[in-house]
């Protein structure tokens, strides 16, 4: 099915609708996802038994607020990642159309969504790196390496400068992204337009908040179903102590990683991570369809 006239965005809406969308998904899904990055980044320790262990650890060690760690990076970053993200993604989609406003088929959405993707690398890599440090931490106090975010980014540029410290990871976060949002926003629009009533137009249709929340997460779950193990090399080679080296880095890291447990740990902390996806991006997409509509009336 092809995509129906769309309405011009103005960008500025996009900005602040994709700045919500991102903030209401860090809310809604950290705890869930410092369970499922420490669970990737302990693959070889056995700390955790499991998710459940490692949510039962981590509020017993650390509190509830544990569950919260490296929060303020992606909270901070998250309204930039997410802005430059659906603005990527909207601009992707004009350079497709066949007239303005024109149809676009699911696989012209999910090219779109690949573009968005390597764009919103530039800042996702960094901003993930910076919240993977922290949530690698355990405990508090003087057991920390880190007091903060900005503390982390320091400290990295410091050891390593900026391209081996802060963009640590940066093309494994790209090659991790073109699936990534190309299911993402091929999921959304694809449940979007299934929930659509027949004979109406399914970028114009006022969709209730069920439908929106149904149609997130979908995309949610499609975006980890397509990239999943690469995120699980990502995590490894940020949270890495020293910067990896070589052209063929990531392709190294996967090698050396199915050497030692075959697939398995390509696949640590799936489970928790599509539990979380379903209410963060519900939440995302909401968030960002509910404030571009209000916007559209300003």
């Amino acid at each position: 099915m092809a995509e129906l006239k769309q309405k011009e965005i103005v960008p500025w809406h996009d900005f602040v609708a994709g700045s919500l969308g991102g903030m209401a998904q860090v809310t809604v899904g950290q705890p869930m996802d410092t369970i499922k990055t420490r669970l990737q980044i302990e693959s070889k320790s056995g700390r955790f038994a499991g998710p459940l262990d490692c949510l039962r650890q981590t509020i017993k060690n650390e509190g509830f607020l544990g569950l919260y760690k490296g929060m303020a990076s992606p909270l901070v970053g998250i309204a930039a990642v997410n802005a430059l993200l659906f603005a990527a993604y909207s601009n992707f989609k004009k350079l497709q159309e066949p007239y303005p406003g024109g149809p676009l088929t699911l696989s012209q959405i999910a090219i779109a969504g690949a573009g968005g993707g390597i764009v919103n690398a530039v800042l996702a890599s960094p901003v993930e790196l910076l919240k993977i440090k922290m949530q690698a931490q355990y405990g508090a106090g003087s057991t920390v390496r880190y007091s903060g975010p900005v503390d982390c980014a320091q400290q990295l540029i410091k050891e390593h400068g900026f391209r081996h410290g802060l963009m640590r990871g940066y093309w494994v976060t790209v090659f991790r992204e073109i699936p990534g949002y190309a299911g993402f926003y091929a999921g959304f629009e694809g449940m979007k337009r299934y929930l659509t009533p027949q004979g109406q137009d399914p970028a114009t249709y006022p969709h209730g908040l069920f439908s929106l929340m149904a149609s997130g997460a979908t995309g949610g779950v499609s975006y980890w179903l397509a990239c999943y193990p690469l995120d699980m090399l990502k995590s490894m080679i940020q949270n890495q102590p020293n910067p990896p080296k070589g052209a063929f880095y990531v392709l190294e890291a996967a090698k050396q990683i199915y050497k030692e447990g075959g697939i398995q740990p390509f696949f640590r902390g799936f489970s928790p991570t599509i539990i979380r996806s379903i209410p963060a991006a519900a939440a995302t997409f909401t968030t960002y369809e509910l404030v571009m509509r209000a916007l559209s009336t300003v």
